[in-house]
């Protein structure tokens, strides 16, 4: 990981089930091991993961490449790396 740039985790999103009402973290440095999700890999450097409480049940397309512009959801900015 630079201190610029987050390490792309993969250059697709992950589709992952959610439950309503629950609370996520989802890694933004790319280095978690718990993809998508924060292992506190990034201590030490500058990211932080991003909290976030799923509204409903279901499937959400969650950032993969860590470049997205809408954290923690895919916008397709993978497509341009």
């Amino acid at each position: 990981m630079s201190e610029n740039s987050p390490h792309i985790a993969q250059k697709s999103p992950y589709a992952v089930d959610v439950e309503a009402g629950k609370q996520y973290f989802w890694c933004a440095c790319g280095n978690s091991k718990n993809q998508p999700f924060c292992d506190g890999s990034h201590k030490g450097g500058p990211f932080s993961p991003v909290a976030f409480t799923a509204e409903n049940t279901g499937t959400l397309f969650l950032c993969g490449c860590k470049h997205t512009a809408n954290p923690p959801y895919c916008d397709g900015s993978h497509k341009k790396l």
